[in-house]
């Protein structure tokens, strides 16, 4: 088992929720449960399903968290895209997020990948 607090994708994921949350609170009124509410569950899905993963007996129980964790990580990055084509952010903010998100991709993966091999 390991301490999710302790893990770097954790944090990191967790702070993509917070930039999430921030984001999507200037998106119009009628998004609120569309587009801003799928952004914002997505975003917590990701550090939630590491920490559920957590909890499993064995690398290959959490690496099917991760799998899930990864799966969100991918939906938030289309989400990302939509609000970008639907000019609800600026280029700079879509940028720096969409650097961020696959950065928590790669970083998934490879944690993913280091359980496997274990």
């Amino acid at each position: 088992m390991h301490n999710f607090k302790k893990l770097k994708i954790w944090s990191e994921s967790m702070v993509l929720v917070s930039e999430s949350y921030k984001i999507t609170r200037s998106f119009p009124k009628f998004e609120t449960y569309g587009l801003m509410s799928q952004m914002n569950r997505c975003a917590v899905s990701i550090p939630s399903n590491i920490s559920e993963g957590t909890s499993k007996s064995s690398d290959k129980h959490f690496a099917n968290y991760l799998e899930h964790s990864l799966g969100s990580a991918f939906e938030w990055e289309t989400q990302l895209n939509v609000a970008f084509n639907q000019s609800y952010i600026s280029e700079e903010k879509f940028k720096h997020l969409e650097q961020k998100i696959k950065q928590i991709q790669k970083m998934i993966s490879s944690f993913k990948s280091g359980l496997q091999q274990s």
